[in-house]
C-alpha cells in the first residue's frame, strides 16, 4: 500500500517563506522554524485547544485575530506574530489572568519556576493595570502527595488533558463557567478521596503555574519535569 499523499503549503511567518505539511498548524511551523510564538496552554505532546488566546497572530486578509495553536496553514498564508497590536493583546490577557485569581509570587512555591509569572516578564509586564477581584478560592490539600492551590490556576486544562490523553485516567475535568470555572476531581469530591486518580504526578509536573505542587517541596525544588511527553505520546501512537 502506497503511503498517503501529504499536500505542501507554502506560507510566509514574519516575512519569511517557510514550507508546511497541510494539517499542520502556524504554532507548528514557526516552532519548526525558530520562530517564537509565546503560549500557556500549550504543551508539547497535548491536544491543542486554543484556550488561554497568547498565541494569537494576524493573518494578511483576516480582521480577527487567530489562535497559532488550532489554526491550520493555508496556501499563500502571510502571518505576522510579533506586532506592537499583538503585544498589546498578550499583556491584556496576561493582566486579566493575574488580576482573576490570587496569584502572589513572592509565596509561591512556584516562584522562579511558573510560566504564567516567565510569561509576564518577557511581555515586560511590571503592573496590573485593571482591578484584582480577589476571589475566595479553596486549596485542597487532602490527596497524600499533592495540592490543588486554585488561587493559581489559568484554567489552561494541561492537567485536565495528560491526565485523559496520556494516563487515561480522566480524573479532572472543569465545572462551572467563565470566572467561576475551576478543575476538579472526579464528581467534585476532594483530591484525596478520589477513586480514579493513579497518583502518577503527570498532572503536577505539566501544571503552568503554582496550582498543582508536590507536598514537602521547596521553592527551589519545585521546577516541572516534562520531558516525558512528546516520549509517551511516540510510543502510544506507535511511531519510531
Amino acid at each position: 500500500m502506497s503511503p498517503a499523499s501529504v499536500e505542501i503549503k507554502t506560507l510566509k511567518i514574519d516575512g519569511r517563506d517557510v514550507g508546511a505539511r497541510e494539517d499542520q498548524t502556524i504554532l507548528e511551523v514557526a516552532l519548526e522554524n525558530g520562530i517564537y510564538i509565546p503560549t500557556l496552554c500549550h504543551l508539547e505532546g497535548l491536544t491543542e485547544i486554543g484556550a488561554c488566546r497568547i498565541c494569537l497572530v494576524e493573518v494578511k486578509g483576516t480582521p480577527k485575530l487567530l489562535p497559532a495553536c488550532v489554526t491550520r496553514v493555508q496556501e499563500g498564508m502571510e502571518v505576522m506574530v510579533n506586532s506592537e497590536r499583538l503585544q498589546n493583546y498578550r499583556k491584556v490577557i496576561v493582566e486579566l489572568l493575574f488580576s482573576e485569581r490570587n496569584h502572589i509570587c513572592s509565596v509561591c512555591v512556584s516562584n522562579g519556576h511558573c510560566d504564567l509569572q516567565s510569561m509576564a516578564q518577557k511581555l515586560g509586564i511590571t503592573h496590573i493595570s485593571v482591578p484584582y477581584r480577589h476571589p475566595h478560592m479553596p486549596v485542597d490539600a487532602s490527596h497524600e502527595r499533592y495540592i490543588n492551590d486554585h488561587n493559581r490556576c489559568i484554567l489552561c486544562t494541561r492537567c485536565v488533558r495528560v491526565c485523559h490523553e496520556i494516563e487515561g485516567a480522566h480524573t479532572w475535568d472543569v465545572t462551572g463557567r467563565g470566572s467561576q470555572a475551576k478543575v476538579i476531581t472526579d464528581l467534585n469530591t476532594a483530591w484525596g478521596e478520589s477513586d480514579t486518580c493513579t497518583s502518577c504526578g503527570k498532572c503536577v509536573q505539566v501544571c503552568p503555574t503554582g496550582a498543582l505542587s508536590e507536598k514537602g517541596k521547596s521553592v527551589s525544588e519545585m521546577s516541572k519535569r516534562r520531558q516525558f511527553l512528546p516520549y509517551l505520546t511516540l510510543m502510544r501512537e506507535g511511531r519510531p
